[in-house]
């Protein structure tokens, strides 16, 4: 039975590069679980790949169905959520499904899933130099950055919920720190 590797963090963090660095290995057998949300794609961001871009409309109509592993509303009408179709696709093709995801949805997938998941924070080296990593990511505007400073010092308080803590200081060292845990949960 496949295992799962849940990843959150502040936005700017550098999850999703740690994300990415994962699954570009191979040897994990780690497939993404691709998230719903009822926001706009960013930049290059594709549907089905970075996320399934749904209107709210269609995002509330399957929470009503009962369709998501987890869901939340980070924003007003902003929805993020796991559809089950898409985790149970993972592990029935017996892979393992990693997640980039909100902490409280993080926290909810591990409470579920117990001990066949792994949950790890990647912690940015404090809230300045996070604000200067949105800033030169250069994909939004100043009162978003300042939103999502003000989210980032709530979901930093989430950190001792789960298994392990990343400090991304160094992006080659955390990449190494978590290859080595994942690694070790995986073949455990």
């Amino acid at each position: 039975m496949g295992k799962l590797v849940i990843f959150s963090a502040p936005s700017g963090s550098g999850k999703s590069t740690i994300v990415n660095y994962l699954l570009s290995l191979g040897s994990l057998n780690l497939h993404f679980s691709v998230s719903a949300t009822s926001r706009m794609p960013r930049g290059c961001e594709k549907e089905g790949h970075e996320y399934y871009f749904l209107t709210p409309e269609a995002f509330k109509e399957k929470i009503d169905n009962d369709e998501f592993l987890e869901y939340e509303e980070v924003y007003e009408n902003r929805f993020y959520g796991t559809l089950k179709s898409e985790v149970q696709r993972i592990l029935d093709n017996g892979g393992n499904v990693i997640f980039d995801i909100d902490v409280i949805g993080g926290c909810n997938i591990k409470k579920y899933y117990g001990d066949q998941a792994l949950s790890v924070f990647i912690m940015p080296p404090s809230v300045e130099e996070l604000r200067l990593r949105l800033e030169k990511r250069a994909t939004d505007s100043p009162e978003v950055i300042n939103e999502r400073i003000l989210k980032a010092e709530f979901e930093m308080t989430f950190a001792p919920k789960f298994d392990i803590v990343i400090v991304n200081e160094d992006l080659e060292t955390a990449k190494a720190e978590t290859f080595e845990a994942v690694s070790l949960f995986l073949n455990s």
